[in-house]
């Protein structure tokens, strides 16, 4: 029985919600958050819990991150750069924090042996054109000009550096490469597309679209991204590999748009914008078709997302409207 966990980035979107989760489940938690993007609002509820304990400091402390991961029994490393426009805006940063900061928590989890969950992203495949992703698929980026790709390599470094560690020390690491999680909690503040969209439809603003709004994702509902993670982290027997997990149903931006606009019976106008207007030309391409193949992890735990499309965009209407209704009333 695990007794004590440690989430880095535990006051995340994904990772609040984990610590739900495994506070549930009857273990103790320690979240540990720098509160760059994660915030104390997202774990507001938990911080009187007897077994939740919120660490604000950061990964790149390496006295601090050793005597954490030496008493914990499992780690899931969840912090890490977020978000489209963090990203573009700040890829130094980005780059630092993920390859660097990865480096030192895998470091000391090597050296104490711990069981450790490393969340990836379904950015490592880049420009690769054969959908649906598979987990053995090539990973295919872009030129070095263009900033995207420096996040997509920071996070294959951060698996290689995991996998690495697995074969030369045995080290009982999983990887779990997330493909667009969404739900309550979820900030538009760093570029999320659906947050975004639902928030800008509430407020009656216009809906902007990247692009000419034909690329295609698939969402996930933390919910299920959370049961995944956390029953991955679980199975000793998925150490020293990759799982996708994602969402099923395939929808292009522009008819996402569309559908938030419907359900929030908006009369915002939907308006695409060139991506060099939206980055300030700062070096951003996109992928045409992003949607996972979720075989693997079917076969290794189970897993089949249980919440719909409408669910996903329901739940953060959900999210969002009391708050905005709340404003307009003050």
């Amino acid at each position: 029985m695990v007794n004590l966990v440690l989430i880095t980035g535990g006051a995340g979107f994904i990772g609040s919600h984990l610590a739900e989760r495994l506070i549930a489940e009857g273990h103790s938690v320690i979240a540990l958050d720098n509160l760059s993007t994660g915030s104390r609002t997202n774990v507001q509820h938990l911080l009187n819990h007897p077994r939740f304990e919120l660490i604000v400091g950061d990964i790149s402390n390496e006295a601090q991150l050793a005597a954490l991961i030496k008493q914990a029994d499992v780690v899931f490393h969840l912090a890490a750069a977020v978000g489209v426009k963090l990203i573009v805006d700040k890829p130094l940063t980005s780059m630092t924090t993920n390859i660097r900061g990865t480096e030192m928590v895998l470091e000391q989890a090597s050296k104490w042996n711990k069981r450790i969950l490393l969340a990836s992203t379904s950015e490592v495949y880049g420009k690769n054109t054969k959908t649906p992703f598979s987990e053995d698929d090539d990973l295919v980026f872009g030129n070095t000009k263009k900033t995207r790709w420096s996040y997509a390599c920071s996070k294959a470094i951060d698996e290689f550096l995991a996998i690495a560690h697995h074969r030369e020390s045995g080290l009982p690491v999983t990887i779990a490469r997330y493909f667009n999680t969404v739900g309550a909690r979820q900030s538009d503040q760093y570029g999320m597309v659906l947050p975004t969209f639902v928030n800008q439809a509430i407020k009656g603003e216009p809906i902007t679209v990247h692009g000419d709004g034909s690329q295609r994702r698939t969402f996930t509902h933390i919910l299920d991204t959370v049961d995944a993670t956390y029953r991955l982290a679980m199975d000793e027997s998925a150490a020293g590999d990759v799982f996708n997990i994602g969402g099923s149903i395939e929808i292009s931006m522009m008819e996402l748009a569309k559908l938030v606009r419907s359900k929030v019976n908006s009369d915002s106008q939907i308006k695409t914008i060139p991506y060099k207007e939206a980055f300030n030309n700062k070096g951003f391409e996109d992928m045409q078709r992003r949607v996972p193949d979720c075989n693997k992890i079917d076969q290794q735990i189970g897993y089949s997302p249980r919440h719909s499309l409408d669910d996903i965009i329901d739940n953060v209407i959900d999210y969002y409207q009391p708050v905005s209704q709340t404003a307009a009333m003050a």
